[in-house]
This record gives structure tokens, C-alpha cells and sequence, in this order.
């Protein structure tokens, strides 16, 4: 990329940069005959997008891979649900929403002692309902897809990412069973446009994008963590999850938290979500 001023620009370093992006939280707002279905029985209804960079994916590969073992030959677990080979759960990869509380402090210890940083884009689903009806009282041919709110989010989560590396290989968790690669490409693509234009520079960096199920990507797995923490702070006002991971939390931009910023808020590690400064 070509030279450039501002915060958001650093050089570019000549190595591949391993991303792995995974979501939590339901885009959904209507059903299929245009019902409301936005469910606010637990917490703020949120989506959000993780996007975790982890230069040695392998090498937690193998501490996981290691640590399932162990945890399966362990006779405390031996009746778990969860750990049972049928149930195609903890015995095939670990997800912390399936995964009991005390192998998911045992994930935890193994994804600290990690290498990480963890990048996170949160919506306020009642907000994106706000806007969703208000663009239909304007615009009768408007609909909602949720996966233009993916895709959106995604371009926002990248925006100041691609710049970084020359060689960006980004692996995105597999969404049911469509091929959507084009248009993750094209949300990728409208990062790195906003980028060039905020900062008058050309981005070169390559693109590598692919998908994959959580039981083939350490990466994925540790991105599912994060976010069921960040998600738990959310749900249920329960923050002791992503308190504990915060040291791998670089940023997270609340979105819909526009009362104090027109943008939202972007928490760090000097400003962190909830509790001091480490």
C-alpha cells in the first residue's frame, strides 16, 4: 500500500495474517409471513461478529486437540451429555454454549496462555428494528435480509484490518449449507474501499477467504469462546467471561450505544467494557 498520515495506518508487516470470524446472536426480525420474532426475553437482543487474529493457529490446534483427550479420558466426565461421541458436541469440538462449566474453564486457561487478539463488531437488534421500520414507512419496496446485516457488519469489522499484512487468510464459519463467498468478498472488498477512502491510500494486500466448520479450525473454535463471552456480558448481565478474556480483547465497537457518540463506542483495553483498566 502507498503511504499514508493518520492513527489508523501502520506499516504494513511482510508475513500472512490468520483471521477467523464467527457470529453470535440472531439477525432475524421477521418470519417467513412477516411477524415480529425479535426475541428480548434474556438481556439486550444483540448480534455480533468476532473476528480473532491468531499468528500460530496450529500450535493451539494441538493444545486443544491435547486438552479434548484428556478431558475425555477423564472418568469425572465419563456420564456428560455433551461429552458422549453420538452426541457430536465436546467429543467433536469444543462450543462453549454445548461445552459443560468445567471444561469451558479448562478452554479458557488454554486460550490465555495464546498468542490473540480479539476484535468484535456488537448491534442492538431493537436498534436495526428502528431503522428496518423506519426505512419501510419511507420505502414500501424495502426489505430486510439478515444477511445484509452480516455482510454490513463484516465490512465493519474489516475496515481498519486489512491494511495490516500483505497476505490476509481469513476463514469465516460456515452459515448453513449456501456458498456465500461472493458476497463475503464483496463486504470485504467495501473494507477495504472505506479504508482508501478515509485515508487516501491504496490497499495491495491479498485476500484469501474460506469456510469451514468449527470442528476443522482451532481458530474457529477460540472466536466462538470470545464471543460467547462477550455475549454472556450482554444476555444476562453476566461479565466475569470476558472480564477474564479482556487481555486478548483489542476492540470492540458497540454500534448502538450512540448516546455519548454518533458512531458508537469503541471499548479497548485502556477502556474496557465493564471494571478498570488492566
Amino acid at each position: 500500500m502507498t503511504s499514508g498520515r493518520g492513527e489508523g495506518m501502520k506499516e504494513t508487516a511482510s508475513a500472512t495474517a490468520p483471521y477467523f470470524v464467527d457470529e453470535s446472536g440472531d439477525g432475524v426480525l421477521f418470519t417467513a409471513r412477516g411477524q415480529l420474532a425479535l426475541q428480548q426475553a434474556e438481556g439486550v437482543p444483540t448480534f455480533m461478529l468476532g473476528l480473532l487474529h491468531l499468528p500460530d493457529p496450529e500450535a493451539l490446534g494441538a493444545e486443544l486437540v491435547a486438552l479434548r483427550a484428556q478431558l475425555l479420558a477423564d472418568p469425572y466426565f465419563r456420564h456428560v451429555p455433551s461429552m458422549q461421541a453420538q452426541a457430536r458436541k465436546t467429543a467433536l469440538a469444543f462450543h462453549a454454549k454445548d461445552d459443560v462449566a468445567e471444561v469451558r474453564r479448562e478452554v479458557f486457561r488454554v486460550l490465555l496462555r495464546h498468542d490473540m487478539k480479539f476484535f468484535a463488531v456488537v448491534r442492538d437488534m431493537r436498534a436495526v428494528l428502528a431503522y428496518v421500520q423506519e426505512r419501510n414507512r419511507r420505502d414500501d419496496a424495502y426489505r430486510y435480509r439478515p444477511n445484509d446485516l452480516y455482510d454490513q457488519t463484516v465490512a465493519r469489522l474489516f475496515k481498519d484490518r486489512l491494511h495490516q499484512h500483505e497476505r490476509n487468510a481469513i476463514t469465516f464459519a460456515r452459515r448453513g449449507n449456501s456458498d456465500r463467498t461472493r458476497a463475503l468478498r464483496a463486504a470485504l472488498e467495501l473494507a477495504r474501499q472505506r479504508f482508501e477512502a478515509k485515508w487516501n491510500a491504496q490497499v495491495k494486500s491479498e485476500i484469501a477467504l474460506a469456510s469451514a466448520r468449527p470442528s476443522e479450525s482451532a481458530g474457529l473454535q477460540a472466536v466462538d469462546y470470545l464471543l460467547w463471552a462477550l455475549q454472556r456480558h450482554y444476555a444476562r448481565g453476566e461479565s466475569r467471561f470476558i472480564e477474564l478474556m479482556w487481555p486478548k480483547v483489542s476492540l470492540i465497537h458497540a454500534v448502538d450505544e450512540t448516546r455519548a457518540a454518533r458512531y458508537g463506542v469503541y471499548y479497548t483495553r485502556k477502556k474496557p467494557l465493564v471494571g478498570a483498566a488492566s
